[in-house]
Formats: structure tokens, C-alpha cells, sequence
């Protein structure tokens, strides 16, 4: 999927060049910062999406403080393989899944396999994001769950009339959106207000599972993270990024993966030295700062739970519609209705993430690109049949959320193996190769995230 050229910020960019002295200084501004946010931003919706809502309420519902721990340990690694994902597009001028289909050298026994892999974690996304915007619906307008399926299915059509415009246009629904949510999630905090601190301190900082339920839901709580479609795109975001406010080096643009030097001494990409650093500056600052934001959304959404449940181990009966009910008798109408709509925001703006990062996935393994509209439609009904079928046997969508998002944990391998690979090879990064320390970072999260999985399994199996 190309990226549209604003052609008005290259020089915008260039005018901030030459405010900061000569071409290779590193001097970052306000303004610059403004120019490049986007990647990080729309990525940071993978991290409030409807399966975090669904993990959230049911840890805080259950566990009260307990598992607060999960989703701050959660929200490191993700910022920690987020940036590495940015960092790739940026030093290497390929995404992830361009790297995957070299690196098989485009044998389809391998990178079919793997592209179906990566579409699976996909559709597993797309079903939290599907069942996020139904429930939105239902809680909203009284619309009765089996009619939400159908309307949540037609979401595509703002999504994908949105997706012909402009990028900027995309970045700024995200923002919309994310803001709404953000706003939401804080508003209602203020409202509930009363909140052991003691107990948060706790709870953030010292590992506790209570029981096999517990360790299911810190899991999946690991899964609605660290997401693997979010590592997918990344890469492809900040690289089209830095295209669409840079200037490379002589205008050229960068090679085909098949012209990828074998010196490690050799830059394959087509921006100066100080450009790339620039810009991975730009990129980690970003990182930080919405993954935070989502960070503390996440521990909000766990908190607003906890004083209507009171932590007794997970209630079978709890269901979304019955939390927003019972803070809305609570607290006032107010506030379950802005509960609903910042699910509702979280739902539509992640299904844009996941369309983008399906369409990423689909053309750098295997070359094709599908119609947005074909792939849309697919994608979306692969998720509306198994959910109107549940939903007509009455099996509850928190439950289908939390199972979605141990399915996306098992596969963060996926993606998160060979990123931490490419990111850690000179061959592919020059000078922006991952450190020592950053090295031992990243193999530490990868072995943490495959301890849980392998616990998890051994504990179900």
C-alpha cells in the first residue's frame, strides 16, 4: 500500500534544517517533533484496543490490584519492541515483513506458511477490534447485540472510503479518536477517584498470580499489549514517515531488498548519517510518550473496574453491559455512556490500524496487493460469522475478547523473533545497530514473553 506525498513538509522540514545550524546537526525542535508525530500515535491504539478492555476489566473485575503488575511489565516491553519495529524502517529503509521474505529468500514453502501465520494473528486482532465496535453499539443506542453485529460490520465503508484520501487525513481520525479516549478513560478515574494507592504501588511492582485464571488473564492482558500486527507496521510507518518529510540522499530512492549489501561496513539506505539519527530521535521520543499515555490507559481501564467488583476471582456473570449498568447506577449516566463511547472510538480506530497492518503483512511477504475494499470485506467477515453464531448461543463477547488476546500472545514470536535479529545485525542498521545493553533488553522481553506462553500452555494443557 503506497503512502500518499505530501510534497508541502519537505520543505517544511528543510526550513527547520536550517534553523538548527548546519545539515548535520542533531538539534531537534518543537516543530519537527509536531511534523514526524504519526507512526507512534497510530500504533499506540494496538495498546488500547478492545482486547485490552476486555483483559482489563476482567483482571481489575477479578484480581482487583493484583495484576497491575502485567500491564505496566506489558506496556515496557511493548515500548521496548515498538521503538526496535520504528528503528528498523528508519535504518534499514525496509519493513519487517520485506526483511522475512528476503531473509527466505522468497521461497513460497517458507513465506507462505508465514504470511498465513501473520494473517491469522491479524484476524484474531480484527476480532477484538470487530467486537469492541459492536459492543459500543449495543451499550450506546440499546441496538441488540445480533443487529450490532451486522452494523459493527459496516464500519468498512467510513474505514475504507477514509483509507483513499490522504495519510494525513488517516493520522488525524487517529488522533480524533485516541483523544476521545483518552479523555474518557481519565474523566472517569476523576469520577470514581477513590483508589488504594498503597495497593496500586503494590500491585504495580510486585509479580502476583492468585490462581490458573489469574496467570490466563495476565497473559492475555501480555497479548492485548505487545501486539504482533502493531510490530508489523510500525516499521512500515516511520519508514514512509521519514520518505514523506525527508530528502534522500541525491533524491535516490532506496534499493530493492534483492541489492541489499553483504558488508557490514555498507549502508544500503539512501539518507545521510545525520538524517537517520535525526529522525530515530524523533521516533523514540514519540515512542515514549504515546506508549505511556497508553500505558496509564490501560492501568485506568483495570482501575474503573475494581471498585463495583471488589476482586472475588473472575465473575462469570461480569459482561461489559453489566459494568457500564452498574457504574452507571453508581455514578451517574454520564459516566457509563463515556465509558461506551471511548470503546466504541477504541474499536473503529484500531480497525483502521489492523486494515493497515493487514494490507503491510500481505504485500511485503508475497507481493500482492489485494484490493483494500476486497481485503476489508474478507477480513471482516471471517470475524462477523463466528461472532453472530456466538452471540446467538449466548456465549459472552468479554469472554471471546480475553481468548483473542491469549491467541495474539502464542503468536508475538512471530514478529518479535526476527525484529530483534534484523535490529541487532550492522548489515541491516549501520550505525543505528542496537547497542549492548539494548541487545540484552530486548532478549530478556523475548524470553520473558515466551516463559509466560510456555506457563500458560503447561498450565491448560
Amino acid at each position: 500500500m503506497r503512502l500518499p506525498f505530501r510534497r508541502s513538509l519537505a520543505p517544511r522540514l528543510e526550513e527547520q534544517r536550517d534553523q538548527s545550524g548546519s545539515p548535520g546537526s542533531l538539534s531537534l525542535s518543537f516543530k519537527q517533533f509536531l511534523l514526524w508525530v504519526g507512526p507512534a500515535l497510530m500504533v499506540s491504539i494496538a495498546y488500547m484496543d478492545p482486547g485490552n478492555y476486555g483483559t482489563d476489566l476482567a483482571a481489575g473485575a477479578g484480581y482487583t490490584y493484583a495484576l497491575l503488575w502485567a500491564g505496566w511489565l506489558a506496556s515496557g516491553m511493548a515500548m521496548l519492541l515498538q521503538y526496535l519495529s520504528g528503528k528498523l524502517g528508519i535504518a534499514s529503509g525496509y519493513h519487517l515483513a520485506e526483511l522475512v521474505k528476503g531473509s527466505f529468500g522468497g521461497k513460497k514453502r517458507y513465506t507462505i506458511p508465514y504470511w498465513l501465520a501473520a494473517e491469522a494473528a491479524a484476524a484474531a486482532t480484527d476480532l477484538a477490534e470487530y467486537l469492541g465496535t459492536v459492543l459500543g453499539l449495543n451499550i450506546l443506542f440499546g441496538i441488540p447485540l445480533i443487529y450490532c453485529a451486522v452494523f459493527g460490520a459496516l464500519d468498512v465503508i467510513i474505514l475504507l472510503t477514509m483509507m483513499t484520501r490522504r495519510f494525513h487525513l488517516i493520522e488525524q481520525y487517529f488522533a480524533i479518536l485516541i483523544s476521545i479516549l483518552v479523555i474518557g478513560i481519565f474523566y472517569d478515574l476523576l469520577v470514581i477517584g477513590h483508589f488504594d494507592l498503597a495497593q496500586v504501588a503494590y500491585g504495580s511492582v510486585v509479580p502476583q498470580a492468585p490462581d490458573s485464571t489469574a496467570l490466563f488473564i495476565a497473559v492475555g492482558m501480555i497479548g492485548a499489549t505487545v501486539m504482533p500486527h502493531a510490530l508489523f507496521v510500525h516499521s512500515w510507518l516511520s519508514k514512509n514517515k521519514m520518505d514523506l518529510l525527508g530528502t534522500p540522499v541525491n533524491g535516490a530512492k532506496a534499493p530493492s531488498i534483492k541489492d541489499m549489501p553483504n558488508k557490514t561496513d555498507e549502508i544500503h539506505h539512501t539518507y545521510t548519517r545525520e538524517q537517520k539519527h535525526r529522525t530515530n530521535r524523533l521516533h523514540r521520543n514519540e515512542t515514549i510518550i504515546a506508549l505511556t499515555i497508553a500505558g496509564v490507559v490501560n492501568a485506568g481501564i483495570l482501575l474503573v473496574a475494581i471498585p463495583l467488583y471488589q476482586g472475588n476471582g473472575v465473575n462469570v456473570s461480569l459482561t461489559v453491559q453489566t459494568f457500564v449498568a452498574g457504574m452507571s447506577q453508581i455514578y451517574g449516566p454520564a459516566i457509563g455512556v463515556l465509558f461506551a463511547l471511548t470503546l466504541l472510538a477504541s474499536g473503529l480506530s484500531s480497525s483502521a490500524l489492523g486494515t493497515i497492518a493487514g494490507q503491510v503483512i500481505m504485500e511485503g511477504l508475497i507481493g500482492k496487493r489485494l484490493n483494500i475494499w476486497i481485503r476489508r470485506i474478507i477480513t471482516r467477515a471471517v470475524n462477523v460469522f463466528p461472532t453472530t453464531i456466538a452471540i446467538l448461543l449466548g456465549l459472552s463477547p468479554l469472554v471471546l475478547l480475553i481468548y483473542s488476546q491469549v491467541i495474539l500472545s502464542l503468536m508475538i514470536p512471530l514478529p518479535m523473533i526476527p525484529l530483534v535479529y534484523y535490529t541487532s545485525k550492522e548489515k541491516f542498521m549501520g550505525e543505528l545497530v542496537n547497542g549492548k545493553f539494548t541487545i540484552a533488553l530486548a532478549l530478556v522481553t523475548v524470553a520473558m514473553i515466551l516463559s509466560f506462553n510456555g506457563l500458560l500452555l503447561t498450565t491448560i494443557v
